[in-house]
């Protein structure tokens, strides 16, 4: 259930140039719709243009400055960058990366391929190791920004139903740290955001079963459902200058997995 009561605002968001991979649909959305709605400059990159160019309407239609939309495959690295130096050509420098796209689509060992596999990685943790390398040194002459790169906790809960997907994931961990100590000289923070089960749409589709409710109800501290509001509200701390002394860290929200 989504909660109505206020939340923080970020002052320093407003008018800043926000970049969001995977911003059509699910987390993503949320995501967008939230820096939105702090007055950030929005530009969010999916492979899913009608979800996409339907989110920016909406956005409009609720009064908040719109997202530039901008069709991508995130596999395709130099369509990729290109976005990312066309949005500073227009914008300025991005000044916060999220780097959100994935897809954890279930699979078993005995069923992996060398092509899959390589596709997977390059569906969830390629892209956001060549996203930070662009949009590093419009932050550096900047004066600093914020990346956040987006994992799992499947990786720390050992999930056994992807694990090619579980291997991407736990890889962000490494390139967060790796980047956050070569970075943090030029005052660039690199953060990642860790989501538990969360509540889109494609979870609630494909795999929130009575058997995932039971496990959500004997796993989770906390009873409430994670929702893609809770993870938008946690990148937007870590995208503002609240969090200016926060890198090098992981952000966990999922309710109290255990």
């Amino acid at each position: 259930m989504e909660h109505d009561f206020p939340f923080a605002v970020y002052p320093s968001l407003d008018g800043r140039v926000v970049f969001i991979t995977g911003g059509g649909s699910g987390i993503g959305e949320s995501l967008v719709r939230h820096f939105c709605a702090q007055g950030a400059n929005v530009t969010f990159v999916d492979l899913a243009e009608e979800p996409s160019r339907a989110l920016v309407e909406s956005i409009k239609a609720d009064g908040h400055r719109a997202p530039d939309f901008i069709p991508c495959d995130l596999r395709d690295i130099d369509k990729l960058q290109a976005a990312i130096r066309a949005t500073q050509e227009k914008h300025g420098a991005i000044r916060v990366l999220l780097n959100n796209a994935g897809n954890d689509d279930r699979h078993r060992t005995e069923d992996v391929t060398v092509a899959y596999w390589d596709d997977r990685m390059a569906v969830n943790q390629r892209h956001q190791f060549f996203a930070a390398q662009a949009v590093r040194p419009m932050m550096r002459d900047a004066g600093g920004g914020s990346i956040i790169n987006f994992g799992s906790i499947t990786w720390m809960v050992g999930d056994g139903d992807c694990p090619a997907y579980v291997t991407a994931k736990a890889a962000i961990t490494g390139l967060t740290r790796a980047l956050a100590r070569e970075f943090g000289p030029e005052r660039i923070r690199v953060n990642c955001m860790i989501p538990g089960w969360v509540m889109t749409e494609r979870q609630m589709r494909l795999w929130l079963t009575p058997e995932g409710e039971r496990q959500i109800a004997d796993r989770q501290c906390l009873q409430d459902r994670v929702q893609p509001s809770d993870i938008a509200r946690m990148a937007l701390f870590l995208a503002a200058d609240d969090s200016r002394m926060c890198t090098s860290q992981n952000f966990i929200v999922d309710g109290g997995w255990v």
